[in-house]
């Protein structure tokens, strides 16, 4: 949450280190070492039960060039490939306790009946289950929906599976010390422009604002800008690749600006935001940016709960932390609009419990906390102490709003609660919001086999990348620890609904290099969704 973007939406995502694969024809090469034992008993019951659910109708006339779920092979977009396989390939499918995932999929279904007539009858039809017979449960999936292994753009299976949690920090409705730091909710001056209407290249345009929008104005030039309501907007200063195409700006005088960084509200303040609360620690309010969500306890024992509501339009650049050889202790790589995320190599387990003076442990990133830290300027506020600002010099922020759901998991990215242990954090180009998606990784700590069905409810600028997943461990301080512990090796296969229209174009048979060239027939989303992942 998302992340959320997130949504929503914040960090950037990975890299694998994982060992080159060579793709088998039912598509399930290099799979995890445990066995998909004892599937022969639980295949009878699930077949009885499948025998009482209602047959799936016919896919509807599809345009020329998609893919359909159930039909097609294999396809794939910027960046994954899917490759159909059996239920059966998939590694601890038969073991799996589908009733824990079944409330999370039936939220789901309260966002996805509107997204086109097979998820509304796939939706109807799960009404119809008997929610407390797992093999029934089990048999639903195998009667509706096709699996589909998610490789990366250059075909390996393994990605990386890291954790998240809600937070929870002291906090007030009133600005006093040490409650200096305001949470502040979607500003009032934040507007949009469309990435995919701006004219192609770097040059200055006339634009007018309608309400929130920002649109361009063709046939008039630079020397228009004095005209009243017009604005000169740089293109050479937008960031266009934004998964919902949304690039965010506001008014300076007569110019459109990206909207303020980090450390331009931190040092002149929001004075367009509501501030929701204040908390007492400005690395506290920079995880629970980074998690999308979190809990605010005032003193009086009343909880404050926040979701994610907008995000300032900038990059997620981290100071990640340092190893003793002056390496950093998480190796990212910038790659496009991915930070991509490797595998530690050695036992960094001496801060996952949040204890660490100098080191912040979120989502697989291990990130240095700042050296100086100050006061921030509040408009209306008169500040003890210089303004210096937190001294986080992640440019990005993400901004809140109250959460109507005072029990319960906080809310994702896809709109509805999530459920501990059973909803993730996706890349939404890769795996569409709402969706199943079935994980085999293993468990921070112990190392055990971690195998189950997930429903992908949430996203985040950390997760970037089509064989990435963020665990939500819930809340509490076991939850804590298991998040910040969690970085595992894994893979994915995600459950599309037969019949579906996806990818709308074909793969080739040409393995593509890591950064090169993509195609101009390839989509960037697996599942266009307006707000979320569109495509140019």
């Amino acid at each position: 949450m998302n992340t959320t973007p997130s949504p929503i939406p914040f960090i950037s995502a990975l890299r694998w280190a994982a060992t080159a694969a060579a793709m088998l024809a039912a598509g399930c090469a290099n799979m995890p070492p445990t066995a998909n034992a004892g599937a022969g008993a639980s295949d009878t019951a699930a077949s009885a039960a499948a025998a009482s659910l209602t047959t799936t109708p016919p896919p509807s006339p599809r345009p020329a060039g998609s893919s359909t779920a159930g039909q097609a092979r294999t396809f794939s977009t910027q960046l994954a490939t899917y490759t159909s396989v059996s239920f059966d390939a998939v590694p601890g499918w038969a073991r799996d306790d589908f009733s824990e995932s079944w409330p999370a999929f039936l939220g789901s279904c309260k966002v996805l009946t509107g997204r086109g007539a097979e998820w509304k009858d796939v939706c109807a039809r799960a009404l119809r289950v008997d929610s407390k017979n797992n093999s029934a449960i089990r048999a639903f999936f195998e009667q509706e929906f096709s699996a589909y292994q998610i490789r990366d753009d250059d075909r390996k299976p393994d990605g990386v599976v890291t954790g998240y949690f809600e937070p929870e920090i002291p906090g007030s409705r009133q600005y006093a010390a040490p409650f200096i730091y305001p949470v502040y909710g979607q500003p009032e001056d934040m507007l949009f422009a469309d990435a995919r209407k701006l004219p192609a290249g770097n040059g200055t345009v006339a634009a007018k604002v309608e309400g929130r929008n920002v649109v361009v104005q063709t046939g008039l030039s630079t020397r228009d800008m004095g005209a009243p309501g017009l604005y000169a907007l740089d293109l050479s200063a937008v960031t266009r690749d934004t998964l919902d195409r949304k690039v965010r700006l506001r008014i300076e005088g007569k110019q459109l600006l990206p909207y303020y960084t980090r450390e331009e509200i931190e040092t002149k303040g929001a004075p367009n935001a509501r501030v929701l609360a204040f908390v007492s620690s400005a690395t506290a309010l920079y995880e629970m940016q980074i998690q999308g969500s979190g809990r605010i306890k005032l003193a009086n024992g009343e909880i404050i709960r926040v979701a994610y509501a907008e995000q300032n339009g900038q990059p997620f650049r981290p100071t990640l932390a340092q190893a003793a050889n002056g390496k950093p202790r998480s190796p990212v790589k910038v790659r496009g609009s991915s930070i991509e995320l490797q595998l530690d190599d050695g036992d960094e387990d001496d801060d996952v419990g949040g204890t660490s003076t100098s080191t912040i442990r979120t989502r697989g990133f291990t990130l240095a906390r700042p050296t100086a830290s100050g006061a921030v300027l509040v408009p209306g506020r008169r500040t003890a102490g210089p303004v210096i600002g937190s001294g986080i010099k992640d440019p990005s922020y993400v901004f809140f709003k109250e959460s109507p759901s005072p029990s319960g998991g906080p809310v994702g990215a896809f709109g509805v609660p999530l459920s501990a242990g059973r909803s993730i954090a996706v890349d939404p180009r890769s795996t569409p919001l709402g969706y199943p998606v079935f994980v085999s990784t293993r468990a921070p700590g112990t190392g055990a086999p971690m195998q189950r069905l997930t429903i992908a409810q949430d996203t985040g600028g950390a997760i970037r990348g089509a064989v990435r997943a963020d665990y939500f461990f819930g809340n509490g301080q076991q939850a804590a620890n298991n998040a910040r512990r969690m970085k595992e090796r894994g893979q994915l296969w995600i459950l599309l609904p037969r019949g579906l229209a996806v990818a709308t174009a074909a793969v080739s048979s040409a393995i593509r290099t890591r950064g090169g060239p993509v195609g101009a027939g390839l989509p960037q989303c697996l599942v266009p969704t307006e707000g979320v992942c569109v495509d140019d």
